[in-house]
């Protein structure tokens, strides 16, 4: 079906955004115009009817949690999907092999302490930073979890055996069913790291903090006051380092990484809820600062009778992953792909997502001679606004190879719209939702996202701002734009015609994520929504949703003279 308007003329003194709206049967959506105009332009616009989109969930199973760039850790019930446990199995690595303790070594801490994300707020009189950890923060802070920290007795592997050119990658089993144990799949194989605890290190009620780490070290003649970014910080028990680490001094265990990493396995951090309550915690393991550092002093040799301090430190450099334990009182299946679905569940974790097919189907299709014809929505959409010659054929650039187009398209976007139901009294909860896009195909960012200039390292709220919008608190939608993507299409024949719909709180996390042995177009997710404990509900682009919720393409073009 093709519709057509005639060329708006607007006044050269006035200067108008014009956007057209055509009411099209119920398989099409609303397809727009928008453009500058005057009374002598050598363009005008036009409007033709859209190709139908289908827009279905995906239910994520069995995905990637290693090689992420931070990781969670806690328990949150999200309101609308229901309990999530995330614990962090991590190896960690000496910041230095074959140590010399010296004489006599006695431990006297041993301290943890990782980063939380924060942002600075303030600064305070003494010219000090105030921070905040909202932004990493799901749930009620004062809602403690248990945390507890065992020597990790599973090898983390660098390489798979199957297939020693590729890395070993886990997955996610969060729906196995036993939400007492861990667990992570291989290509091959389940583990229950519960079943390779080792001692346990540290028992301790958790409880985040915005505060300053404040640290005071005295000696004889001075006293020095260090504050440091909040942070995760406890004292560990000193007996087990000093067995597991003083005591092997000279021996193969600390002579190199290959040596110690079989040795000491890494620390399992197991969270859980009390009381069916907790928070999550967003932490930067992969920072500079996240440590264990055991603090001894030793003989001096060169005064007989007095010690010297020491340090001998850890960092978490090695293999780490999440797991994940679902509780979800909300069971997402997999959509419809050929009628579409009224509601999309995003979810992150091993949660879901929204596939989107931007041209999905047959549709009718008439030409300038008037001759109708039923064809694909994606070749409708090309003989839309391509070029053609005498014979029907595509005209291309002699120097370029890109086809010419006839209609300019300047700007398109999908336009989402919460579920209004599930929003309605949940403002805060939903507050800072980002939805990010992606190119399922390839696996990879839109070219929209690539080229927005707009991105903020310091507020990801604030960051790729034109091609993901921020959620408008008003109309309760997400502008996703799509404008390059589509022009990669038409000029250049790009078969990539479905996008994925993640929910993210980071959207400057670019990486993804791969599904095991996925069986469909899905085969990796953008990781950043394996950190997302959050989750949404939208309105889909099945006909049954009413219209002015419905998920919709705009397209606004300009139509050359």
């Amino acid at each position: 079906m093709k519709k057509t308007i005639k060329a708006l003329q607007i006044p050269a003194i006035v200067l108008l955004l014009v956007t057209s709206f055509i009411a099209c049967d119920k398989d099409f959506y609303v397809l727009d115009s928008d453009v500058l105009g005057k009374d002598n332009a050598n363009f005008g616009t036009g409007v033709d009817s859209l190709m139908p989109i289908i827009s279905y969930n995906k239910k994520l199973e069995k995905v990637q949690i290693n090689n992420l760039p931070s990781n969670v850790l806690g328990f949150y019930d999200d309101p609308e999907y229901g309990p999530t446990t995330a614990s962090v199995i991590t190896q960690i690595l000496p910041s230095s092999f074959d140590p010399d303790f010296g004489e006599n070594p006695i431990i006297d801490s041993v301290v943890l302490s990782i980063p939380y994300f924060n942002r600075t707020i303030a600064i305070d009189d003494e010219g000090f930073a105030e921070y905040t950890i909202s932004d990493s923060l799901y749930g009620n802070p004062v809602d403690d979890i248990k945390l507890s920290i065992y020597e990790n007795g599973y090898f983390l592997r660098d390489f798979n055996p199957d297939n020693l050119g590729e890395p070993q990658n886990y997955f996610s089993y969060a729906n196995s069913g036993d939400v007492s144990n861990n667990y992570a799949l291989t290509d091959n194989s389940t583990i229950n790291f519960d079943n390779f605890k080792g001692a346990l290190i540290k028992d301790t009620i958790f409880t985040p903090s915005s505060d300053n780490i404040i640290t005071v070290v005295r000696t004889d003649t001075d006293t020095t006051v260090t504050r440091l970014v909040p942070s995760f910080r406890v004292k560990l028990d000193t007996l087990f380092w000093e067995t597991a680490i003083i005591k092997k001094q000279g021996q193969s265990e600390l002579s190199n990484a290959n040596n110690f990493k079989n040795y000491f396995r890494g620390l399992y951090f197991k969270a859980e809820a009390i009381d069916g309550k907790g928070h999550m915690i967003l932490l930067n393991f992969a920072s500079s600062d996240a440590t264990i550092t055991i603090h001894y002093s030793r003989d001096d040799e060169a005064n007989d009778g007095e010690r010297l301090q020491a340090t001998y430190s850890f960092n978490f450099n090695g293999n780490r992953l999440n797991t994940f334990i679902n509780e979800h009182t909300r069971v997402v299946d997999n959509g419809d792909k050929t009628l579409g679905d009224e509601k999309l569940f995003l979810k992150g974790g091993q949660g879901s997502m929204a596939v989107v097919s931007l041209f999905d189907g047959m549709v009718e299709y008439t030409d300038e001679n008037n001759n109708t014809t039923i064809i694909s929505a994606l070749e409708a959409f090309k003989r839309t606004y391509r070029a053609v010659d005498d014979k029907g054929e595509f005209i291309t650039e002699s120097t370029t190879g890109d086809f010419v187009l006839k209609q300019l398209l300047n700007e398109a976007h999908l336009l989402i719209y919460e579920d209004e139901t599930s929003t309605t009294t949940m403002e805060d909860y939903h507050k800072y939702d980002r939805i990010y896009a992606y190119d399922i195909e390839n696996n990879f960012q839109t070219i929209d996202y690539t080229i927005d200039p707009t991105e903020n390292f310091s507020s990801a709220l604030n960051s790729k701002v034109i091609s993901l919008s921020q959620r408008d608190t008003i109309n309760k939608n997400f502008k996703i734009r799509l404008t390059e993507h589509l022009n990669n299409i038409l000029l250049r024949d790009s078969t990539n015609t479905k996008i994925g719909l993640v929910l993210s709180t980071n959207v400057n996390v670019t990486g993804n994520s791969e599904i095991l042995k996925s069986e469909d177009d899905v085969t990796g997710i953008p990781t950043a929504t394996i950190l997302a404990p959050k989750g949404t509900i939208l309105h889909g682009s099945n006909e049954n949703v009413p219209d002015g919720q419905r998920m919709i393409l705009k397209l606004f073009f300009t139509d050359p003279k």
